[in-house]
């Protein structure tokens, strides 16, 4: 398993933000795949990883991906991971949308006119991230693709902690530190190997700012507002055993898109990180055949994993 090539770029706004790169893995002879290599297949994956991870989490999917012809750029969100200034903080949700939207330029420019197509792969809080920018920029990406997304999640904000976040928006407090409500790995996975490494990654985040959770809000918002403008064709995965995700209102939100190729597929023993269950194999299958496929038109409907 390789880490990817670890790699750098300056935000709109000077700082400085990390990323994963995994080339589309050389071919017998060192040639690298071509377009013609895999018809019809998007090329570019953008990865936008969840509020505790960051893109070490996903190098074995992004290995797999990698190797079935895709350029895989999987970002550390500012404050997070590799990101080490400012940690744990965002001004708003526009900005988090803004370096998103700069990685997907500056990985259209590293390729050719002919790899056009662009999907975002949006895991667990990233889907916030992802949802709103195809909903306000509906033309820079080709398709969307949430994993486990925390659209709508089962652990939410209390109402006096909403009550807090309101004060603090109206008196631009945006610097309070605010513990993540996700101590306990035995709630993104079943294995006691992964949860220990969860446990120790020095790399996780523990605390954000009220300007990051207002970010969240401002990207929640967003997205209902504009889900109308959401036509691209979607991949939903789900855990069916998610702690963290409330599935059920997740389907209702992709109900609001207007996107006629919405594909939803749930795995009922899952926890919530596809990448640590013990049949992850399934999941990056499926993935992977959902994007080579462009040509399948898949009406709205859940096709259930058999573990």
């Amino acid at each position: 398993m390789t880490e990817g090539v670890i790699r750098s770029f300056t935000a709109s706004d000077g700082y400085t933000l990390h990323y994963r790169h995994w080339p589309a893995t050389a071919r017998s002879g060192g040639e690298q795949p071509s377009p013609d290599d895999f018809p019809g297949t998007p090329h570019i994956l953008i990865g936008l990883h969840g509020i505790q991870s960051h893109s070490g989490w996903y190098t074995w999917s992004s290995e797999k991906l990698a190797a079935a012809g895709f350029e895989v750029y999987f970002a550390d969100r500012r404050g997070s991971g590799q990101n080490a200034d400012d940690r744990g903080h965002a001004d708003h949700g526009l900005r988090l949308i803004n370096d998103v939207r700069q990685l997907i330029d500056l990985a259209r420019r590293e390729h050719s006119e002919q790899i056009a197509r662009v999907t975002v792969m949006a895991v667990s809080w990233g889907g916030k991230v992802g949802a709103a920018l195809a909903a306000l920029f509906p033309d820079e990406i080709d398709q969307l693709a949430l994993l486990y997304p925390g659209m709508e999640p089962l652990i939410c904000p209390t109402r006096v902690q909403t009550l807090k976040l309101n004060v603090a928006r109206d008196f631009d407090i945006r610097r309070k530190m605010v513990p993540v409500p996700l101590s306990d790995p035995t709630l993104f996975t079943d294995s006691p190997r992964w949860q220990e490494w969860i446990r120790h990654d020095p790399l996780a985040l523990h605390k954000v700012t009220s300007g990051f959770l207002n970010a969240g809000r401002d990207l929640d918002h967003i997205r209902r507002q504009k889900s109308d403008q959401i036509r691209h064709r979607v991949l939903v995965m789900l855990a069916g055993r998610d702690q963290i995700i409330d599935n059920h209102r997740t389907r209702a939100a992709l109900h609001r898109f207007a996107s006629e190729d919405i594909r939803v597929i749930e795995y009922p023993r899952a926890r919530h990180t596809l990448e640590f269950d013990s049949h992850r194999e399934r999941f990056v299958d499926d993935l992977i055949h959902w994007l080579s496929h462009t040509d399948e038109t898949t009406s709205s409907h859940t096709i259930c994993g058999d573990h």
